[in-house]
């Protein structure tokens, strides 16, 4: 009944927008995103408490950006978790994030940059537990940012900020593109691996210290995917102050041990079905140890 009413107040000012006419295009956007803001958050998230200070929140919108979307995410209290937040990595071997996840004793995790899908290994730098186990093969523009991880917390910056590769903190992982800096939504480049729709991995830090690992399934009637511009927003609606993009596509998994058979929670698009079942292999992942 409550999905039915939003869809029917939506539609209902969606005609009256476009009965109006041409002058009030401006305005058209701003009444689409301020719909799809309170669908993020007033959503009633399926919510599963983990641990104390973790849990795992599970969504299905019929129509948010105008589409089908399935989000999964874990939040996580940095205050008293700050401590156990870890990178894993092979140079040269690939798994599955949840088989990356078991072999480190892992309780949540999600998988993590860009890889070489022919040689192995990270395409971008990382530094796991003080030892660079990748050096970036090529630079491209979409991996500006950097996640810092240390005993302290977790940090996100923009790449040219900081000089990465000397930073003390023992893991350090390039990727993106960075989707919030300090608040407000980074500028993105119109370009199809932005623009365009897929699942998407991301991770954010919140104002109160909270950690948000967060997957939003695609390539599926059941679940559109979304671009970066859309992700961005979702994040900052949920209280991101900084956040970067993770690798995505087929790639993108969230973990949580024994919630499922397998431990994985959305529904990854390798093979073509909606279940747990359609894992990519990838070079890292970043997680939270048990």
């Amino acid at each position: 009944m409550e999905k039915y009413i939003y869809k029917t107040y939506r539609e209902r000012v969606t005609g009256l927008i476009l009965f109006l006419g041409a002058f009030l295009v401006p305005q058209t956007a701003a009444w689409g995103q301020s719909l799809d803001s309170l669908a993020v958050v007033q959503k009633e998230w399926t919510v599963s408490p983990i641990k104390k200070g973790i849990v795992w929140k599970q969504g299905h919108f019929d129509n948010l950006f105008e589409s089908q979307q399935e989000i999964n995410l874990v939040e996580i209290d940095l205050r008293k978790y700050r401590k156990r937040i870890l990178m894993a990595a092979d140079s040269v071997q690939l798994k599955t994030a949840a088989q990356f996840a078991a072999e480190n004793n892992a309780l949540v995790a999600i998988n993590g940059g860009f890889f070489d899908m022919e040689h192995g290994g990270a395409w971008d730098y990382i530094k796991v537990a003080n030892k660079v186990v990748n050096r970036t093969k090529k630079a491209t523009a979409r991996a500006n940012a950097v996640l810092l991880i240390d005993r302290k917390g977790v940090e996100i910056h923009p790449a040219s900020s900081i000089d990465y590769e000397n930073h003390k903190a023992p893991n350090v992982l390039l990727s993106g593109p960075l989707l919030i800096h300090r608040e407000s939504v980074a500028e993105l480049a119109a370009n199809a691996f932005n623009v365009n729709r897929h699942p998407r991995s991301a991770i954010a830090v919140t104002s109160d210290k909270k950690l948000l690992l967060m997957v939003v399934d695609g390539r599926n009637r059941m679940a559109e995917g979304m671009n970066l511009h859309e992700l961005a927003r979702v994040l900052r609606w949920l209280g991101a102050k900084d956040a970067m993009n993770l690798d995505g596509g087929g790639s993108s998994t969230l973990y949580v041990k024994g919630a499922t058979e397998n431990n994985v929670v959305n529904y990854p698009s390798d093979n073509k079905r909606f279940d747990h079942e359609g894992l990519r292999e990838v070079a890292n992942i970043i997680y939270l140890k048990d």
